[in-house]
């Protein structure tokens, strides 16, 4: 933790110093005041106008745009610095090269193209979002972090050419060690290890030369968007993907980082209600591409991705439709956020949901209340136990309108849930990263599986109604804040966006 802080002091440090290094030049220059005023109140309309035109959500972009109108100086260096890195960051501009290359490696099977062609949902994910959407796979769904690990270190040891890791969270601790140990075991036998973990993720567990230590043991390691006290200290756009490829055969993904909490070994927010997902078949292709387009990013060393693609030939695993999926901020689909919307848009019976954080855009909120108030089943799991107080103040300030409309809002009692999931009506789900707040849905990149008639579902959906069974159902005078808490809660969701 004492190394956590002062890299954080160290960073907030450089941004302060850019802030006032601007002031001070602007009281340098007061004698033109009246002309810098001028200046930057056009600057901040501008900036205004653009957001306008080019938003993905009003609910997030709202803030920016009363700070800007009202506080043009201030607005604009804030926007600058934090709120436009896509524009300014070599780090996020290799990124978007990086993923512009891959789509190449994003091919869709013709065949299985004539299956979906009048499937909205498959259709959508495919020709918009680009990911190829396959059959041939066979789906492992594991209700809790401890039955996923199990199971990441079985397949870890059978392990003869590449690992690839990618996690937004790293601790040493009993997983990461049990990891660790398979990983430099397999680094000695010539195995292809990579590491790639956040460098905001991580930095209250890991030390900044951790990276040089795994590198020693033959493992190679990158640090995704490492905070720098001047060129980057850029707070959003962070990798809050879980993604774990072994031999292009089998790839993990889900809920879970790689701390002992996730597991239920020291959790400080009571039980940890988690999942994963493994996947065997054509399908980790998907994620393999993923995980290579950022890490070449960083490295630019893999011309051909090709050689580390698993060839599964006409072996048939299981008819349904599995297509893993990447959220990214730098293009211009909300793919995560769309998926969600399209499963309950579309929903004719139920739909189950696990999130931790509910911190939802008007169009998610609609969505939500016009299901239930069409005869649909809808029921949110969220924490009972929170493990950020003022980010769940603003999640219980969605609860009123949203259990007035019908929608069932379930607390689980035992502790924490941080599963992020969509089930509905028995043959669609998506298991993934993506939170339902603005980080996850517009900021972070971001990863899931969508799932169509694949046989796992029916544990999905058990999963849920177990958890549900362990819940508290919120009711409508539960859900109502006092005046002054929902004050609070009015001002904390104006701001959620900048959080």
């Amino acid at each position: 933790m004492k190394m956590a802080i002062k890299r954080g002091i160290v960073v907030a440090f450089g941004l302060a110093l850019q802030i006032l290094l601007t002031l001070s030049v602007y009281l340098f220059l007061g004698e033109h005041i009246a002309m810098i005023s001028v200046f930057y109140g056009i600057l901040g309309f501008l900036l205004v106008l653009g957001l306008i035109r080019n938003s993905k959500s009003y609910s997030y972009t709202l803030p920016w745009i009363i700070i800007l109108l009202y506080y043009p100086l201030v607005g604009t260096l804030m926007y600058f610095i934090i709120g436009n890195n896509k524009h300014n960051s070599k780090v996020l501009k290799s990124i978007v090269q990086s993923e512009k290359d891959a789509k190449k490696y994003f091919v869709q099977n013709p065949k299985i193209r004539k299956e979906f062609k009048d499937n909205s949902r498959i259709r959508y994910l495919s020709d918009f979002s680009g990911y190829p959407v396959t059959k041939n796979n066979e789906v492992m769904y594991y209700p809790l972090g401890e039955d996923a690990f199990k199971a990441m270190l079985e397949e870890l040891k059978k392990a003869e050419k590449f690992i690839f890791f990618e996690y937004f969270i790293v601790n040493q601790g009993t997983m990461w060690n049990a990891i660790l140990e398979i990983l430099e075991e397999k680094a000695k036998q010539g195995v292809d290890v990579r590491v790639m973990y956040d460098d905001l993720g991580c930095l209250p567990t890991l030390k900044k030369s951790y990276p040089k230590e795994l590198e020693k043991k033959g493992i190679q390691c990158e640090v995704f968007n490492k905070l720098h006290p001047i060129s980057g200290v850029i707070m959003n756009n962070r990798d809050h993907r879980k993604i774990l490829v072994i031999d292009g055969k089998v790839a993990f993904s889900g809920g879970i980082n790689i701390a002992d909490e996730y597991i239920n070994i020291n959790s400080p927010y009571g039980h940890w209600k988690d999942n994963g997902i493994k996947v065997v078949g054509d399908a980790v292709w998907n994620y393999t591409v993923l995980f290579l387009s950022l890490w070449n990013a960083f490295r630019k060393e893999d011309e051909d991705f090709t050689i580390f693609k698993y060839d599964f030939k006409d072996k048939v695993l299981e008819n349904g439709y599995v297509v893993p999926y990447g959220e990214s901020p730098l293009d211009s689909e909300i793919t995560g956020e769309d998926i969600y919307l399209n499963i309950i848009n579309q929903a004719n019976h139920y739909v189950y949901i696990f999130t931790p954080y509910l911190i939802i855009d008007t169009d998610m909120i609609n969505a939500l209340s016009l299901a239930a108030k069409r005869g649909v089943d809808v029921r949110i799991v969220i924490p009972g136990i929170p493990d950020k107080k003022l980010v769940y103040t603003v999640s219980e300030s969605y609860v009123e309108s949203l259990v007035n409309s019908g929608v069932k809002v379930y607390k689980y009692t035992p502790g924490f849930v941080h599963a992020k999931v969509f089930v509905a009506d028995g043959h669609i789900a998506t298991v993934g990263t993506i939170n339902l707040d603005y980080r996850s849905l517009y900021l972070h990149f971001e990863c899931g599986t969508y799932l169509e008639d694949v046989a796992c579902i029916k544990d999905i959906k058990r999963d849920l109604e177990d958890t549900i069974q362990k819940s508290h159902k919120i009711t409508k005078e539960e859900a109502m804040p006092s005046l002054l808490k929902a004050v609070w809660q009015g001002i904390l969701r104006l701001v959620a966006p900048l959080m």
